[in-house]
This record gives structure tokens, sequence and C-alpha cells, in this order.
């Protein structure tokens, strides 16, 4: 019995560190595929009947696009709302800096690494105690 736990702390800690570290790839990789965004102070127009957000770029460019569905309650009673837009990009714009892909990734990373970290000191842990 004692050795089917340290089987188990030992598998634990490889699928931990493992996993934190493909995670850890893809997040770079979402990261670094996800290009540059610029953030802007954009104007809610409602003349159309649908929110449609306008802003200057960097270039001074004007720029417009309609926000997706999810994020009309986030614009719905405002003037103004912070945006990030993509740079060298036209009428491409979010609500967040960044993806939420990339939150997803480095929290599984980041709970991937725990379990890793938790699992090879309760190795110990149980090792010492046999000992």
């Amino acid at each position: 019995m004692d050795r089917t736990v340290d089987i188990l702390f030992e598998i634990f800690t490889w699928v931990g560190f493992g996993g934190f570290l493909t995670l850890g790839v893809v997040a770079v990789i979402v990261w670094a595929a996800d290009g540059t965004w610029m953030p802007a102070e954009a104007i809610v127009d409602r003349d159309s009947g649908e929110p449609i957000l306008r802003w200057f770029d960097a270039d001074g460019d004007a720029n417009s696009a309609v926000p997706a569905s999810s994020d009309h309650a986030a614009v719905a009673s405002r003037a103004t709302v912070p945006i990030w837009y993509r740079h060298g990009w036209r009428d491409r714009m979010r609500l967040t800096p960044r993806p939420p892909a990339l939150r997803a990734a480095v929290i599984g990373a980041v709970a991937m690494l725990a379990l890793a970290i938790v699992s090879f000191v309760a190795g110990w842990i149980v090792l010492a105690a046999a000992s």
C-alpha cells in the first residue's frame, strides 16, 4: 500500500510538470500569435440602433467596429469605452488587452505547476515519514 501512494505521487508530479510545460508553450504561442494591440478611447455611437465604436488609431486614421454581442452589456450605457485595437489593421478591436485563451492557458499552467509541487512535496513527506 505504501508503494502505491509513492507511485501516485510520482505520477502526479510528472503529469503536473508535463502539463505545466505543455500549457506554458501553448501560452507563449497564443501570446506571440496575438500580435500587437494598442489602447484607445472609443466613442460609442448609437445612431444606427446597435452600438458602433469609433476611435482614432496611432496613425490618426478613423476606425469603427461593431462590438460582439457579448460586449453589448459593457458598452450599453457608456458614452466612451476603453478598447484595444490591432496595430496595422483597420476596424479591429476588443475590450480586453489580451485574448481569453491566453488567460486560460496561463491559469492552467499555474494549476499544473501547483499540482506538481504539492505532489513532489507530499511524496518527500511520505518518504521521510516512512524512514
